[in-house]
């Protein structure tokens, strides 16, 4: 297995609940319920692939798509970053705000769909982190292409998702094949960028019944050409 063997993580276990589709999951109506009813659904200590990508980063524009409730974000920021997130959900957002405050940072946090009504600002970042976007077919590689848009010359597009075989070997995520990547989507998503890394990962999830089981994940990394 790529990756190495990595603590459980029982927030995930939390994650998701099974609308009748993905696209009722995918819903503002839907993250919002999610958000208000069941706390920091993934907690507050960041994505442990991105800590351990972003630790000892010198400070440098980031922009996290799809942020959530913050944790990445906010862990960013007090890693000297600085950081815009954007995410559809207004409660998302407002909880993401409250936990920059209690951390004694400032984020810059925007209401805001990335496929629909979003417009990267060409080139802003020096880093664009995507963490559990997962959008089908039709929306992915619109957000994809606005990452790619975003990020500077020499900078990298940094992104985690569900792997496309989790549904059938791992654990948690959400149980629609449609919003799952793999290497050959991502390969395509991002083929105007150097792409580092792209490769299955595994994390360790704890679930409802105690036991410990294998997630599978995907990651990327890619820089865009300088000049």
């Amino acid at each position: 297995m790529a990756g190495t063997s990595r603590p459980a993580d029982p927030a995930e276990a939390r994650g998701h609940v099974r609308p009748a589709s993905y696209h009722e999951s995918g819903t503002v109506e839907a993250w919002d319920e999610r958000y208000s009813t069941r706390g920091m659904v993934w907690g507050t200590e960041p994505n442990q692939f991105l800590a351990d990508y972003a630790a000892g980063l010198t400070p440098r524009r980031v922009l996290d798509l799809g942020c959530g409730q913050g944790r990445n974000a906010v862990w960013l920021a007090t890693q000297g970053h600085r950081v815009t997130g954007i995410d559809q959900s207004p409660v998302g957002i407002e909880q993401a705000r409250r936990l920059a405050a209690d951390h004694k940072v400032e984020v810059l946090f925007h209401v805001a769909n990335v496929v629909e009504d979003w417009t990267p600002p060409s080139g802003a970042f020096d880093l664009v982190i995507l963490s559990y976007l997962q959008l089908p077919p039709h929306d992915r590689p619109v957000a994809h292409a606005k990452a790619t848009e975003a990020v500077a010359p020499g900078g990298t597009v940094w992104l985690i998702a569900h792997h496309s075989d989790n549904i059938a070997d791992g654990v948690g995520g959400p149980p629609y094949p449609e919003v799952l990547f793999d290497e050959s989507a991502l390969a395509d998503d991002f083929s105007d960028l150097d792409v580092l890394q792209n490769e299955k990962v595994y994390r360790n999830v704890e679930g409802k019944d105690g036991l410990v089981r294998a997630a599978h994940d995907i990651l990327l990394v890619a820089t865009k050409p300088d000049g």
